[in-house]
């Protein structure tokens, strides 16, 4: 019975059409599913690290203070974690494959001019409001303090002074 269906198979193989792509002649074409590598559209980051911290290796490196997003491709596993959990939806995973390379490379993704620009804005935003809140703290102590100073100045006209009064009472 063996002897038949190996017959059977390598028949098969013979007259059939082959079971391989012709790659170096014709594109490459990826199959539904396919885990490539991620890609990070720097215009959508909001540099906030929800990736780097879900990422089981550490291959996702964000630094807010050169604002920079970055990857080792050679310590990505393509889990899809960060994509996933990406708050605002700017990673996706490629299906087409890095190039091969003879050295390890890190991929090092800047802040659009577009990115820097909106977070200029926020930042100028955030200090014309602390500058806001702290004039209004400071005119809010100002009448305070003129209403606690009115306050001792009708008390002495008064002559009920919290000390004085008490020694009338101690007195009596």
């Amino acid at each position: 019975m063996s002897l038949a269906n190996f017959v059977k198979t390598e028949l098969k193989n013979l007259m059939g059409s082959p079971a391989t792509e012709k790659y170096p002649e014709g594109p490459a074409t990826y199959k539904e599913g396919t885990r490539g590598h991620v890609v990070n559209d720097m215009d959508a980051c909001v540099l906030c690290g929800v990736c780097q911290m879900r990422c089981p290796t550490r291959a996702i490196t964000v630094d807010k203070k050169q604002q920079t997003w970055s990857i080792r491709p050679f310590s990505c596993i393509q889990c899809r974690r960060c994509v996933d959990n990406c708050p605002k939806k700017s990673l996706s995973i490629a299906k087409e494959y890095t190039e091969p390379d003879t050295t390890k490379k890190q991929f090092d993704y800047p802040l659009s001019d577009r990115q820097k620009a909106v977070l200029a804005e926020q930042a100028r935003l955030a200090a014309e409001r602390a500058a806001a809140a702290l004039a209004a703290k400071r005119a809010a102590a100002q009448k305070d303090d003129a209403a606690s100073a009115g306050t001792v100045k009708t008390e002495a006209v008064r002559g009920t002074d919290s000390t004085a009064g008490a020694a009338d009472k101690a007195e009596q």
